[in-house]
């Protein structure tokens, strides 16, 4: 998480400039046709991000979709996941965007808003099936009433435990509860170590776990209309949280996790526990190594028992650039990609665990892959609707909030003088 946030704090503002001047350049909708012409020969670019490993995938995946539309050439294309921003950027400036883009959550508002994106609502229900997809996967791609993404993969929030550090602390996996009580198991994971680890990280540090707060009060980190959902009040209530833990020994020194850079406290064998989505969980097993053959995963600390705090996000979606020629092609593309059983058995868990149900079924899940499975599935009471799409230049204002939980960490700020901080470059972010 902390090189992708990384780059979207990068890129997030020169984007938007390049997006402001391109957002008169994509014409009109191209008329959506019912079906695609399987006679009709076209060629189409797919772009992504990853490595070599999703990249022979996607290979596989393109092979087999031309067993079944033999007339459509895919020309596919990856980087790195800055530099793939970087190059949609560029692209965006010149209104020549791939005809189809594996896409991130945190650009959707940005490129649908500036005009870049397909409308592809006259192609639900016809060339992109929607029957496998439930309806809050659906509207994980709705912006401002309409659908501009496909999710191709899900994931939800979650608490990672280590069940190697816990039965040498002779602390049971965290059982429920609330903030409070996840404070408290932290500390006795901590006294049970004899100094060698730690319960857990600084949680106010993150600001997914601000929005859980906020989630459980009914409430959201932003509105539909892109202002906050919160006040100076709220957050300096949530910050103040984390005093306790950071001044008893509870969390892990900041220090000592500067000293283990690129790695973390958790996939270090230092903390017990680690609050994240739950799709990391193959990175902490390799970074853990020999000795670590399985994580603990249980829901998060909850403010209100009975909250619908927690919500699936899209791992990726899939989106078709308004400036292509081959409309219906590209839709009959994002189908196969997001919907086939050949999807599903060729990528398993590479995108995250399958929001398609057909390309779930098909899907070969190892044990951490089933394992999120089961957890998401038992998260279903707790679920509630997915908040608005995130903000232009939400990957901004994300970093400014874990760079000054750290300053928090170290002591270099007031609570009071963060709170006041934050507010300035968020408004900066939204309305500069």
């Amino acid at each position: 998480m902390f090189s992708r946030n990384r780059a979207l704090a990068a890129v997030a503002i020169a984007t938007g400039a390049a997006l402001a001047l391109a957002g008169c350049a994509g014409g009109d909708t191209p008329a959506a046709d019912a079906t695609f012409d399987p006679e009709e020969k076209v060629t189409l670019d797919l772009a992504f991000w990853g490595n070599d490993v999703r990249a022979e995938l996607y290979n596989e995946a393109i092979a087999a979709f031309n067993e079944e539309y033999p007339n459509i050439t895919v020309n596919p294309t990856f980087l790195t996941f800055p530099e793939f921003w970087e190059k949609r950027q560029t692209e965006a400036a010149g209104g020549g965007l791939p005809d189809v883009m594996q896409f991130d959550y945190s650009y959707l508002r940005q490129y649908s808003e500036n005009g870049l994106l397909l409308d592809l609502e006259p192609y639900l229900g016809g060339i992109i099936e929607t029957d496998p997809l439930p309806q809050n996967i659906l509207d994980i791609g709705v912006v401002n009433d309409t659908t501009y993404g496909i999710a191709t993969s899900t994931n939800a929030w979650g608490m990672f435990t280590n069940p190697v550090l816990l039965e040498r602390a002779g602390v049971e996996e965290f059982p429920g509860g609330s903030w409070e009580d996840y404070d408290a198991w932290m500390q006795s994971v901590t006294e049970g170590s004899g100094g060698e680890f730690w319960g857990g990280g600084d949680w106010t540090g993150r600001i997914q776990n601000f929005e859980l707060q906020l989630r459980a009060e009914g409430g959201n980190l932003f509105t539909e209309d892109g202002e906050p959902g919160f006040d100076e009040e709220q957050l300096t209530e949530f910050w103040e949280q984390g005093a306790d833990i950071r001044e008893n020994g509870t969390v892990i020194p900041q220090a000592r996790v500067e000293e283990l850079a690129p790695k973390g406290g958790f996939d270090s064998a230092l903390t017990a526990s680690e609050l994240t989505w739950d799709n990391f969980g193959g990175g902490y097993l390799g970074g853990l190594g020999e000795g670590y053959t399985e994580l603990g995963l249980v829901e998060p600390p909850v403010t209100e028992e009975g909250a619908k705090d927690l919500y699936l996000k899209p791992s990726m979606l899939h989106t078709i650039s308004k400036s292509t020629e081959h409309p219906e092609a590209a839709a009959t593309l994002v189908n196969f990609l997001v919907n086939s059983p050949e999807s599903g058995e060729i990528f398993g868990t590479n995108r995250g665990l399958p929001a398609s149900e057909t390309a779930l079924e098909a899907a070969d899940l190892d044990p951490l892959s089933q394992q999120v499975k089961d957890y998401e599935e038992s998260i279903a009471d707790r679920l509630g609707e997915a908040p608005p799409v995130p903000v232009v230049g939400y990957g901004t204002i994300e970093e400014e909030f874990r760079q000054i939980g750290l300053e928090l960490v170290y002591g270099t700020i007031t609570v009071d003088d963060a709170v006041d901080r934050f507010f300035s470059e968020m408004d900066i972010v939204l309305n500069g």
